[in-house]
């Protein structure tokens, strides 16, 4: 894998770290320091020299609902089976980067309305200074946006973005997902996300399967996926691999039986993303570039069972 392109989970310079969660303290956000106090605006929020591992997180209740307002220290974090300090914890709804990634195949040409209407309660649902951009693909993966803008937070040229090229022609589902990530990169908040909208087919990729999971695997971006429940056919879709893309990656594969759920899925995801965590810790020094490493976070709140965290249960190290 070309490493221009990994985005590295482990952040060698502290300051280049703190930035995001130092805006995220003057807008009021609940900012929390490793010695577990809340940190005013003034306050530093990371030591120099920290090597962090950033972590997003979501709590679902037995009902599937995302749980706000949990505080840190009903969280404890596992990597490779061994516990680790919590160094940060963020939770509010703040601004993320957000890529909507489109199908954009001959199998839509009957779902355009659909997905606009489907992308647009997406937006609406979201926190209204989201950065966002859209990809469409079809054999060829194109942003929507104009070339002289990288991301957007105004809806209707987001809307606009979805109808700049005609559907049609074969799918490139790895590429576009490894486009969508690259491109997250280039945001200005911390916390990415990747909305993928296909039936899980490929059929004109450059890119393997595996070479999408494993750039997934070197980026901290949560990945949810959702089918069309009106184009999905059964031998040419692969629902296992948007399965494993969400699963990798922490978030959440939709697959909703009608049109109407296919939009009211959109929403659900836009709420988990206002309701989720960051927690970051610094991992083990005697680390080795290159190497994948399990984690995997718990919750537990006295009087609840029905809590569960979601997150992606393995990052890759990479130099």
């Amino acid at each position: 894998m070309d490493r221009r392109h990994a985005h590295h989970l482990l952040i060698g310079l502290a300051l280049c770290a703190a930035l995001p969660f130092l805006a995220r303290a003057a807008q009021g956000e609940q900012v929390v320091n490793q010695d577990g106090q809340t940190v005013k605006q003034d306050e530093q929020v990371f030591k120099a020299g920290a090597e962090l591992v950033v972590l997003h997180v979501n709590v679902f209740d037995g009902r599937s609902d995302a749980v706000p307002d949990l505080p840190q220290s009903v969280f404890s974090v596992f990597e490779d089976d061994k516990p680790q300090d919590i160094s940060f914890f963020s939770a509010g709804d703040v601004p993320v980067t957000v890529g909507l990634v489109i199908d954009n195949s001959t199998s839509m040409l009957t779902e355009r309305e659909l997905v606009v209407a489907g992308t647009n309660a997406f937006a609406e649902s979201s926190h209204p200074e989201d950065e966002m951009f859209a990809i469409v693909f079809n054999e060829h993966v194109r942003h929507g946006l104009p070339d002289t803008t990288q991301f957007t937070t105004n809806r209707l040229q987001l809307r606009a973005s979805l109808q700049r090229f005609p559907p049609g022609g074969k799918t490139a589902l790895n590429d576009a997902v490894i486009e969508g990530l690259n491109h997250l990169d280039k945001g200005m908040y911390q916390k990415h996300v990747l909305v993928v909208l296909s039936d899980g087919g490929d059929n004109a990729s450059r890119h393997s399967e595996q070479e999408m999971l494993d750039r997934v695997a070197m980026s901290n971006a949560l990945v949810y996926t959702v089918v069309d429940p009106d184009v999905f056919t059964p031998g040419e879709g692969d629902r296992g691999v948007l399965k494993r893309l969400a699963k990798l990656s922490g978030g959440v594969a939709y697959f909703p039986k009608n049109s109407r759920d296919l939009v009211k899925d959109l929403e659900e995801i836009a709420g988990n993303i206002r309701r989720g965590y960051s927690i970051g810790y610094a991992p083990p020094s005697t680390h080795v570039h290159n190497q994948t490493h399990r984690v995997k976070v718990v919750v537990r709140v006295p009087g609840r069972k029905d809590l569960s965290a979601r997150v992606r249960n393995v990052y890759m190290e990479s130099d």
